[in-house]
């Protein structure tokens, strides 16, 4: 049950990590398109969290969506993915944070426009976006192959961030892990295949990525530096193996050509390139293994939607530390 909540990120959606809040006891403030939303409290606190609820309550929740009351969950919480995780998984979680200590915590009310802040309104959402299904091996498969499918779709619910959403916040058709964006940042292509956005990396570097928070590629940050520092890298090796196996055997299709850019454009971003990034990604943007990102070869960059790109360029950036590199390198801001 811990490796389970472990695996989920339980920690990082359900601890007010802004306000250095008690871990798992919510009230964080997850943005989304169409307003803020609260995580709940997962202590066994009875009167705001979890305290009152059975193991049938808390699967019908990871299953269903559906609360202990029987209201609607947003799907902010990721159960559409979650809910290929089998009962005995589920239970295992649940006696998992019944361990944990009680904290009082209430939840902060979601700031959501009408018709969204009635829950009803969720059900019409699943009827078109959701299905109650179990994980169902394919047989054609290795048994790795199949458990990095299930990690990615189920407990670690990569398409969360990592797939394009439709104007109703549900993974839109055709845009499986190819990138998609989460309170204003852009999670990039993750497809290791041909064509993919990290089609050049190893399926070692993939694990190592998530498993020490460093590439010779990049680090992770912000949003992933999270996913890193309190989910991925507690994960075992074999595990992790499962996940890079599985993404590396998605193709993707060959890029539309970007137009040329304006002359007049592009010479005045290489003198800025040359005089502010040059120093510490390479004049040919091969970057320093490990320490400063190629930019030749990024995802992030290479990406139709620059959001992250020019986030991190104007506020900076920091890689996430972790047990095996705790070492921390920083961006400055250019804003």
């Amino acid at each position: 049950g811990r490796y389970l909540t472990i695996a989920g990120d339980c920690k990082a959606c359900h601890t007010d990590l802004e306000n250095d809040g008690v871990p798992f006891a919510g009230g964080r403030a997850l943005g989304t398109p169409f307003g803020t939303i609260y995580s709940a409290n997962l202590t066994p606190d009875e009167e705001t969290g979890l305290g009152l609820w059975t193991r049938e309550d808390f699967y019908n929740a990871l299953n269903e969506g559906i609360d202990r009351e029987g209201r609607h969950l947003y799907p902010a919480m990721p159960y559409p993915y979650f809910t290929l995780m089998t009962r005995d998984e589920t239970d295992a979680i649940f006696a998992y944070l019944r361990t944990l200590d009680p904290v009082h915590a209430e939840e902060p009310e979601n700031d959501l426009p009408f018709p969204l802040d009635i829950r009803q309104s969720v059900s019409g959402w699943k009827l078109l976006f959701f299905a109650d299904e179990a994980f169902e091996p394919a047989q054609d498969r290795s048994d790795e192959w199949n458990r990095g499918r299930y990690l990615v779709d189920g407990p670690l619910h990569c398409g969360g961030c990592h797939s394009g959403k439709n104007l109703l916040g549900a993974d839109a058709d055709g845009e499986y892990l190819r990138g998609g964006v989460l309170e204003n940042w852009y999670a990039p292509n993750i497809r290791g295949g041909e064509n993919g956005g990290i089609a050049d990396w190893s399926a070692e570097q993939i694990v190592e990525f998530l498993k020490t928070g460093r590439t010779s590629h990049t680090a992770p940050m912000q949003r992933m530096g999270e996913v890193v520092a309190l989910s991925t890298q507690h994960l075992s090796t074999e595990d992790l193996a499962a996940v890079a196996t599985y993404l590396k055997s998605l193709d993707d299709a060959l890029p539309e050509e970007p137009d040329a850019p304006e002359p007049a454009r592009l010479e005045i971003g290489e003198g800025l390139f040359f005089d502010k990034c040059a120093a510490c990604h390479a004049a040919d943007r091969s970057g320093v293994p490990y320490y400063f990102a190629p930019l030749d070869s990024s995802n992030k960059l290479l990406a139709e939607d620059p959001s992250t790109v020019i986030r991190i360029i104007l506020g900076g950036a920091r890689a996430q530390p972790t047990e095996a590199v705790p070492s921390v390198l920083a961006m400055p801001p250019f804003a």
